[in-house]
Parts: structure tokens; C-alpha cells; sequence
């Protein structure tokens, strides 16, 4: 079925020029922990990902993502990169999902915070 869905549209996975180019020309390079796996061409001046579930940007994380823009000309599995202490863990975009961040005070808010702070104005 995901076959069939490639063949028509671009939003559940690679396309079939995608897959046709990879084939053809891309070379594998490695595999990140979400599952994607990224390819260049033999001469390195393409590089590429084809995601393992939606394809979505935030799903490759800053070491490879630096690979993929020709910011580091090693790639994180044979180079990993070193990360600092206070540095925290590679999370995709969350916006529009109901794990989202909703402030304090926001109507998107299961239970709304009513505030004691606060007095709407009434006209006289």
C-alpha cells in the first residue's frame, strides 16, 4: 500500500522520482535512531533523507541535519558529534499535536487557570 501511495502523492513517503534517483545514484550512508535513513551521490554534492515514518523536517535530528546542509563534511555515524553536558535531547516540532505547549492562562487549556489578578472591563 505505502508503494501505491508514493506512486500518487508525496506525503506518506518518498516519491518514485525520489526512490528512481536513490536507486540509481545514491550511495547509503547511515541511519539515524528515529529510522531514517540518509544517502549521498557518489560525488557527495547531493545529500538526501528518506524518513521512516511522515515525512516531516524535525524528525532529523542537529547532528545529522548539519550533515545533510554540507555543515560537517563527516557524517554522525562514522563521526559522531560530542555534546555538551547542558545540552538537552533532539525533540521534533510538536505544533499542532495535543502534546503541544499551551501557556498558563491559554484557552487551548483542558481546565483554563481562572485568574484572581485580572478584572475585564464593563462599560458604564
Amino acid at each position: 500500500m505505502r508503494f501505491i501511495l508514493s506512486l500518487i502523492t508525496w506525503w506518506h513517503a518518498e516519491t518514485l522520482g525520489t526512490r528512481l534517483f536513490t536507486w540509481r545514484r545514491g550511495v547509503r550512508v547511515g541511519e539515524d535512531e528515529a529510522g531514517n535513513t540518509f544517502y549521498r551521490t557518489r560525488d557527495d554534492k547531493r545529500r538526501w533523507v528518506v524518513y521512516a515514518g511522515e515525512p516531516e523536517g524535525s524528525h532529523v535530528g542537529p547532528d545529522w541535519h548539519g550533515w545533510l546542509h554540507h555543515t560537517f563534511d563527516q557524517n554522525p555515524a562514522e563521526n559522531p558529534l560530542t555534546h555538551k553536558s547542558w545540552e538537552k535531547p533532539h525533540q521534533v516540532n510538536l505544533t499542532g499535536t495535543p502534546a503541544a505547549y499551551v501557556p498558563a492562562g491559554s484557552l487551548r487549556r483542558p481546565h483554563p487557570v481562572e485568574r484572581s489578578d485580572y478584572e475585564a472591563w464593563q462599560p458604564e
